[in-house]
């Protein structure tokens, strides 16, 4: 599953998290952000995909599930193009210096633990990941892929939904923890003449 997020999207990772409006399944994922460092198109091969890989952050990839997921086919974009629903670093740490591919990753909800795996149980790797995006899109510097999230999301119907308030805390080792308070976001007012 490949989809697009709007640079929108993106905010710090101490950032308050506004929930959408009429939003009853707001999610949270902990994620391997990989940053490219060089233009990738058509890369020929998986070391050609690392050799793109400037390095990696902590992201949270919040998705409202009642917007991804209705219907036989969803609508993905809709529940993942909210507007400050990537929250990413705090730090990005090159690719030389770390292995990106052995790394602890968990999530927090107002402290209790939720997700705890590591991107060695990614179903692809960094590298994979560049390399097959770059068959079907310009990869170009400071683009960021989302590896995907461990079990333990609210979307398992273990856990409840995100509601104003909740305190998300997510984690990736070596690239440093972030922590967003969920706020609703309030509708803007359209005034038609």
């Amino acid at each position: 599953m490949v989809f697009l997020k709007p640079s929108n999207t993106v905010t710090g990772p101490f950032d308050r998290a506004p929930l959408p409006p009429r939003s009853t399944q707001y999610d949270w994922e902990v994620e391997l952000g990989i940053v490219i460092g060089r233009e990738a198109s058509y890369l020929g091969s998986t070391e050609e995909g690392a050799a793109c890989i400037a390095g990696y952050v902590t992201a949270n990839d919040f998705s409202e599930r009642e917007y991804q997921l209705p219907g036989a086919a969803g609508q993905w974009t809709k529940g993942k193009s909210l507007p400050g629903s990537t929250p990413l670093g705090p730090w990005l740490v090159p690719a030389e210096a770390i292995d990106g591919g052995n790394l602890r990753l968990r999530s927090w909800v107002n402290g209790e633990p939720r997700q705890d795996s590591t991107s060695a149980e990614l179903i692809f790797d960094a590298a994979t990941l560049v390399h097959h995006c770059s068959q079907y899109m310009r990869l170009e510097p400071g683009d960021v892929i989302l590896t995907g999230t461990p079990q333990g999301v609210a979307l398992s119907g273990r856990f409840p939904y995100l509601q104003p308030g909740d305190v998300v805390e997510v984690e990736v080792e070596g690239l440093g923890r972030q922590r967003q308070e969920l706020f609703r976001a309030r509708a803007a007012a359209t005034a038609w003449t």
